[in-house]
């Protein structure tokens, strides 16, 4: 049954939760390798889990159980991963049109990340009103309980699966940069938004390979954004 047919069978977080499987392919190896690295770190696996349920965080959860192992001050720990994540006050004024007048928002944006950000982003503007809390809530679920269970499984048995299959090792790290491009790639509709992602990929690259690799990626956002604004659409779109 196709996500449009789930729509309208009442049943949007089904249809959430059938857009979200995608992303799991790279939502569990990362946070696997993610388990793996909190118990070398020194935390047992139910803190893991913990950290992986309300912390919930990505990038910020290495950098957190890497500055506690390191006896990083508290505050300077906070503060960093504070800071990692202060890319969310872009996503909000993209994705506020979209929601609709329901107190359970607040509470449901902790689990908007950025994929889940990306694929709403594409979905919600094209779903009736009354489906889109529905939706969200099943596709930010599905990846919140993939994350939060591919991190005890890493905790638990990563250093397990490592031993028994090295190359897991060297594919991990390949799976969130491709999760990224497939969510990418169907944005190209238009020779702006080509153009756009073009500057903005080529630029990180290049970056990155001149040795500014700390700066590439705000870098490379604000050069795709300009490359964006300064081609005019068609007959006035914003896409």
């Amino acid at each position: 049954m196709s996500s449009q047919a789930l729509l309208q069978s009442s049943r949007p977080w089904l249809a959430g939760m059938r857009d979200a499987i995608p992303l799991l392919g790279a939502y569990i190896p990362i946070a696997i390798s993610f388990g793996l690295i909190s118990v070398q770190a020194g935390f047992n696996a139910w803190e893991t889990i913990v950290i992986s349920t309300l912390i919930y965080a990505g990038a910020s959860q290495f950098l957190f159980v890497g500055m506690a192992a390191g006896g990083a001050p508290l505050w300077l720990t906070v503060a960093m991963t504070l800071l990692i994540n202060i890319r969310h006050i872009v996503y909000a004024p993209n994705i506020a049109p979209w929601l609709t007048r329901n107190r359970w928002w607040p509470w449901l944006m902790h689990g908007l990340t950025d994929q889940i950000f990306a694929l709403a982003h594409s979905r919600l503007p094209h779903m009736p009103e009354q489906q889109r809390i529905g939706w969200y809530t099943g596709a930010a679920g599905l990846a919140w309980g993939s994350w939060v269970a591919g991190s005890a499984l890493g905790a638990i048995a990563g250093d397990w699966m490592i031993k028994s299959w090295p190359l897991l090792s060297e594919v991990m790290p390949f799976a969130l940069p491709s999760l990224f491009l497939v969510l990418l790639i169907p944005r190209c509709t238009s020779i702006r938004w080509v153009l756009a992602l073009s500057v903005a990929t080529f630029a990180a690259l290049a970056l990155a390979l001149f040795g500014y690799s700390n700066v590439a990626i705000p870098l490379a956002a604000v050069l795709g954004a300009a490359a964006f604004y300064t081609i005019q659409p068609r007959g006035g779109s914003t896409t």
